[in-house]
């Protein structure tokens, strides 16, 4: 026969039901930040096997990129502040979008110099 022995605090070991939920504005910053990651690594390839020239479609991909890492970063932090989530995607699209603003930041740095 099964039997619950007492933990701590004499409560009862078992299941413990939370509200916890993933939420969805950290999805969507998730979602945001692979999609932009994807985009430049898409806009970088092209430029390089078209021998280092950018159409302007390329810089208008990257620019949208920017503004949907920008989304995606403030989508992130304000998933990151609600109480009672699991902060796996809200950290993971924080994460993705910074780096992804790093690298346009870095694209956009080399071509000045």
């Amino acid at each position: 026969m099964f039997h619950k022995e007492n933990h701590k605090g004499g409560r009862k070991g078992g299941y413990i039901f939370t509200v916890r939920k993933h939420p969805e504005k950290g999805i969507m910053s998730t979602i945001l930040g692979v999609l932009s990651l994807i985009s430049i690594g898409a806009a970088v390839y092209l430029t390089y096997s078209h021998g280092g020239s950018a159409k302007p479609q390329y810089g208008a991909a990257v620019f949208l990129v920017t503004l949907f890492s920008l989304a995606g970063l403030v989508l992130g932090i304000l998933s990151r502040i609600e109480k009672d989530n699991y902060y796996l995607f809200p950290h993971l699209g924080i994460g993705l979008n910074v780096l992804s603003l790093g690298a346009v930041s870095f694209i956009l740095y080399a071509g000045i110099g």
